[in-house]
């Protein structure tokens, strides 16, 4: 077996191995020894995948160009008038948006182009509550007298895209100049027929700041640029330009970039330079010597793109970046100004004659590919960034994947499953499928009887709740295993939702019809047992011996009730009002739960807690920068005191977001559990715009 022999290199050559992993672009480089030789490109491949799976994305980009033609793995330059003669009356054109992509502007040059101006001949509406008479009105108009209809944001009104669908399917003779536009972002919900007589087209913003800035610098001309006689103008404009390319740019970190994808656009850019030019153009004609920093930062960072930022840590670094790219420092002629210094240096071009051409010139002379340290990001985002888009491959090549054959050992699809549910349903705890693991009635007198008769601490009603959701999910893991291993051997129906949890558990994935009744978790079904069978081993710890004196907080359903419950009992105790207590942590030297002695009298210490985006000093107990390619880090356990918040005084310390899983809160603010202060003895700004954040839980 090749492998065999690849596996007897690595043993003899581990120093040149390591120093192949060690390699910024291993994909690139040949693999050491001499076995290697005999693998075929596709085992090379399975290899990178063992060794550096984060490589594995331009591995594949690497072998498909190599196999088929680097036309399959660069995005074509959109060209619109070809779009338009590949279309006719009868044939939408659909564009499927990334964040950051607008072509309504490119439409409606090329209609300019061809004779269909707007308002007379080009028609367009942005949807949402409400416009879709309007819009279908539009498209009468359209379809009767042949204008151009453009539809923007068909996402937003997924409903009404049905009755569009009747209206296309009964549209046979339209004038012959008619044109429907459609823009939409990717949904599962967007009508089928559409799509089959539409032409689809993906439009994507710039990849990298120099291509970001190149595209936005191309919209402005000399005119806009003499717009404002103060002289500052130009400077700031570019700064405007670089924040703009930055803060687009940092989405393709994902989580740790921004905790929601927002849609920052050109009409971000538009308003905020005229709002630049006209604060500057006043204090010019007032003659001002003090520019209006504050006034600028606050419509920029809290109005104009911090319009779009729901999360307030998000806003944090949106604020941030106007902390470091705007003030007075851009000027100052002792020290000079640097947006970054990491791989390049980023600064303000030398203007002396006030030509646009001075700022084109100076972004073509920028690197093509930048580090995200440009962006205050630690350069192991990249890595994170990386195994995110090979996790993704992973998982739709495994949805393409027939559904029949069998596994290594040569069984049935049918009886791996079989396997896999039996052996999961022999780790569900069930006293009886009605009741699920813990009868309540028994558990809450067992509790009264530890009291004395009193009623149960607010700690001891977190137990319960905990217990009541915890009985919920194996009542429904017990019941839908037996089922699916009825319905496996013929005893009943298979019904959809047995079919899907089929499917999952073939995977190798948690169903979605257990998750909708568990912890958020990014955990595979494997390593989501082990966190099962954990939580259950805590909860029957607190059962027999009372709260414990170190708490894993990710095994709790629920973790923040736990937290406010602490401060309600020390409220309680020492008769302080429960609206003004908080509570303040501290992280200490203790990493194994075993090391902690008694449980403290107010407040306790808490277990879990993975630190991503910095590393930890364990020797004076403080944040530190990360290592090279290592992302995430376990934090010693951490206490957890409450206080009165009058009381409460901190000093160099970071205030860090603490999430449930890696994907951090959502749109909806899902997903935050509490704050925590970790102890720092840098700025606050590098790791506001490092993405520092907490977990209870990471995906392995």
């Amino acid at each position: 077996d090749v492998f065999a022999e690849v596996l007897g290199d690595f043993k003899k050559s581990i120093p040149e191995f390591k120093n192949w992993y060690d390699l910024e672009s291993p994909e690139e480089a040949p693999f050491p020894g001499e076995a290697v030789k005999k693998l075929s490109p596709m085992q090379k491949l399975a290899l990178t995948r063992v060794f550096r799976p984060d490589r594995c994305y331009n591995a594949v980009k690497i072998f498909v160009a190599q196999a088929m033609g680097e036309k399959y793995v660069q995005p074509p330059v959109l060209d619109y008038e070809r779009i338009y003669k590949g279309s006719t009356a009868l044939t939408p054109m659909v564009f499927i948006l990334s964040p950051g992509a607008d072509p309504q502007a490119d439409i409606q040059n090329l209609g300019d182009e061809m004779g269909f101006q707007a308002p007379t001949k080009f028609k367009f509406i942005a949807l949402g509550q409400g416009q879709g008479p309007l819009a279908m009105q539009m498209l009468d108009q359209g379809y009767a007298k042949g204008y151009w209809v453009l539809l923007q944001n068909c996402h937003l009104l997924v409903n009404w895209l049905r009755s569009l669908d009747k209206k296309l399917e009964l549209m046979k003779t339209p004038h012959k100049d008619f044109r429907l536009w459609l823009t939409t972002e990717p949904t599962d919900k967007f009508p089928l027929g559409i799509l089959q007589r539409s032409l689809k087209v993906v439009t994507e913003p710039p990849d990298g700041l120099k291509l970001n800035m190149r595209s936005t610098l191309s919209k402005i001309d000399q005119t806009l640029l003499d717009e404002c006689p103060n002289p500052v103008f130009r400077p700031c404009l570019f700064v405007l330009t670089f924040l703009h390319a930055v803060v687009q740019e940092r989405r393709k970190y994902g989580k740790i970039g921004w905790n929601v994808n927002y849609d920052f656009n050109e009409s971000d850019f538009i308003i905020s330079r005229r709002l630049v030019s006209l604060y500057l153009t006043k204090a010019w004609e007032d003659g001002d010597e003090v520019l209006p920093w504050g006034s600028l930062k606050y419509l920029i960072g809290d109005a104009m793109y911090g319009g779009r930022v729901s999360d307030d840590m998000d806003r944090r670094v949106l604020v941030t970046y106007l902390g470091e790219y705007m003030g007075d420092f851009l000027f100052d002629d002792c020290q000079k100004f640097f947006f970054s210094r990491e791989g390049y240096d980023y600064t303000l071009p030398v203007d002396e004659d006030g030509k646009v051409e001075n700022y084109k010139e100076y972004v073509e002379k920028m690197p093509l590919v930048n580090s995200p340290a440009v962006f205050g990001l630690h350069p192991n985002a990249e890595i994170g960034y990386y195994n995110n888009a090979t996790k993704g491959m992973w998982v739709d090549l495994i949805s393409l994947q027939p559904r029949t054959g069998g596994g290594g050992s040569g069984i049935s699809r049918e009886e791996h499953i079989a396997n896999v549910a039996k052996g999961v349903e022999e780790k569900v705890p069930i006293l009886k499928l009605d009741i699920g693991t813990y009868d309540l009635m028994i558990i809450r007198q067992k509790l009264l009887d530890r009291n004395k008769g009193k009623p149960p601490t607010p700690c001891q009603v977190v137990l319960l709740q905990e217990l009541e959701r915890w009985n919920l999910l194996t009542k429904r893991m017990k019941a839908t295993l037996m089922d699916l291993q009825k319905a496996l051997v013929g005893e009943i129906g298979m019904s959809d939702q047995l079919d899907r949890i089929g499917d999952a558990l073939f995977n190798g994935f948690l169903p979605t019809f257990w998750a909708a009744l568990a912890p958020s978790t990014e955990k595979k079904l494997g390593s989501w047992m082990v966190h099962f069978q954990g939580r259950f081993s805590q909860y029957e710890k607190w059962i027999a011996e009372g709260e414990p004196a170190c708490l894993w907080l990710s095994g709790l359903h629920i973790p923040e009730s736990y937290l406010t419950a602490l401060v309600q009992t020390t409220c309680r105790r020492k008769n302080w009002p429960l609206d003004k207590s908080v509570f303040f942590t501290l992280v200490t030297g203790f990493t194994e739960a075993s090391e902690v002695g008694e449980k403290l009298e107010d407040g306790c210490y808490i277990s879990g807690l993975y630190l991503e985006g910095a590393a930890w000093n364990k020797e004076l107990r403080c944040l530190r920068r990360q290592d090279p390619k290592v992302l995430v880090e376990q934090l010693p356990i951490m206490q957890v005191i409450p206080i009165e918040g009058s009381k409460l005084k901190l000093q160099g310390t970071f205030r860090t977001p603490v999430y449930v899983t890696q994907q951090r809160r959502n749109a909806k603010g899902v997903g935050l559990v509490f704050e925590a202060d970790l102890s720092s003895r840098d700025h606050p700004s590098l790791w506001v715009l490092q993405g520092v954040a907490l977990s209870l839980n990471t995906d392995e």
